[in-house]
């Protein structure tokens, strides 16, 4: 691939590291119909990989796509190599260091999976090559302290996967099929940073992917604000090459940053923490406590259900130090009551003035007549708004008041929006998180649960 001449060449050999879906668009010379067309990109050398576009009608088009991936090692015969219309190429498709692409029809052209292994051996291996440069990224810190300036950039990103959500879709104004998913990204800066992925190619891609156990390079991901949220989000576009594990110093310098965060359970708080982009209206599904354990354990993946229980452990009258705490304002880990230090010990703040913040963290247990879901958190601004006053307040008040507040929920049924998700360091295999919590009204819960007694 380093030498080609603007003519059909045998054959290209390479592993496919990025592709995008199958389009129609009318076909100028015969009006009425479509021509299809889809892309990819494929890498022979830790140097050159290239842009490889396929036309033809749909049905071939749709079964080409078909037979192959990303990550696959494919032989393409007699390809037409075009020079390059830098134009198109650069707003549309991943910048590549060649001056040409290649074209496939299926007059002149094939493409099949590469089947002897000692090519593979050799090709397969560049997968995890990352096509820039491996010390040409941006931190998720970084990102958020740039803010709204980066918005509309497009920049490369090497993070953790820390969560994948669950596909989407939806119908667009031409009356198209559309699919969107999000995921969260880490690293030593930052938690929780959205990733969105549109193309059925790239989200196929990122569904395989082994949660807080994947490094990711992400190449030409675009960069913008989200006012909705009120976040940096980062999105893939027919740019973007994700390289899965990079095989580069830094990304191994990340991994094990991972591993030491994951054996100090410090992500376990991070999921807590972080709050959830659901909306409470879009929650509908409505669990007993039995069908909760039951559903987390078949499907390791984070969900969001509605419980009609009881709050059968409040500790609001306990010592301050388990009902309000102090986390790092940098990273969010606690703070060591003894030694007034942060317990991440990979936190950037590490070595300078500690800066903390106090708030709610109280983990309570939830009951119906099926069971209870113990150690629940309910923290930050929730437990605010569920008990009613800020910490502030709460410090303030007596100890009969503390007891008093406690009664208001303490046995008595409420509406509790649930975020559920796998953890490792649970006996249970699973922690919860209250999204929201307030008594209950008598009359939907039994609409919900017509064979509860009210």
């Amino acid at each position: 691939m380093t030498v080609l001449d603007a003519t059909e060449t045998k054959k290209v050999v390479g592993v496919i590291i990025g592709k995008t879906d199958s389009r129609g668009f009318p076909d100028r010379k015969n009006a009425g119909s479509e021509r299809f067309t889809f892309s990819f990109t494929i890498k022979d050398s830790p140097e050159h990989f290239i842009n490889v576009s396929a036309w033809g009608n749909e049905e071939y088009i749709q079964g080409l796509s078909s037979r192959f991936q990303i990550g696959d090692c494919v032989v393409i015969e007699n390809p037409l190599v075009m020079t390059k219309d830098y134009e198109k190429e650069e707003r549309f498709c991943p910048s590549t260091p060649s001056t040409y692409r290649l074209l496939v029809t299926e007059t002149h052209s094939s493409i099949r999976i590469c089947s002897d292994l000692e090519t593979e051996a050799r090709i397969l291996p560049l997968f995890h090559m990352p096509i820039k440069d491996s010390r040409d990224f941006y931190s998720l810190g970084d990102i958020t302290a740039n803010g709204e300036s980066l918005s509309g950039h497009i920049i490369n990103i090497l993070a953790a996967v820390q969560s994948i959500g669950e596909e989407k879709f939806f119908t667009k104004s031409d009356g198209r099929k559309g699919q969107r998913l999000e995921i969260k990204l880490f690293d030593d800066t930052g938690k929780s940073f959205p990733f969105v992925c549109w193309d059925k190619e790239t989200i196929r891609l990122v569904q395989t992917l082994t949660q807080r156990e994947t490094v990711l390079f992400i190449a030409d991901a675009r960069i913008t604000f989200d006012s909705f949220r009120n976040c940096m989000t980062a999105t893939a576009t027919s740019k973007t090459i994700i390289t899965l594990n990079p095989d580069t110093a830094e990304a191994n310098q990340l991994y094990t940053c991972i591993r030491e965060l994951l054996e100090a359970g410090g992500l376990d708080d991070q999921d807590i923490l972080s709050g959830d982009d659901v909306q409470l209206d879009s929650i509908s599904d409505v669990l007993t406590v039995e069908k909760l354990k039951a559903r987390s354990q078949e499907h390791a993946e984070v969900l969001h259900c509605i419980i009609f229980g009881f709050m059968t452990s409040l500790e609001l009258n306990s010592s301050i130090s388990k009902v309000i705490r102090k986390r790092c304002a940098k990273c969010k880990f606690r703070i060591n009551e003894e030694s007034q230090t942060c317990s991440n010990d990979a936190c950037p703040n590490q070595g300078q003035q500690l800066q903390a913040t106090e708030g709610f963290d109280l983990l309570v247990d939830i009951s119906d007549h099926t069971g209870t879901v113990q150690s629940c958190s309910l923290a930050g601004t929730v437990a605010e708004k569920t008990l009613g006053c800020k910490t502030e307040e709460f410090l303030r008040l007596s100890e009969s008041q503390r007891t008093t507040l406690k009664w208001k929920f303490l046995l008595e049924r409420c509406k509790i929006y649930l975020k559920v998700f796998p953890s490792t360091r649970s006996r249970s295999g699973m922690r919860a998180s209250i999204l929201s919590c307030a008594l209950a009204d008598p009359v939907e819960v039994k609409q919900n649960f017509a064979s509860f007694v009210v």
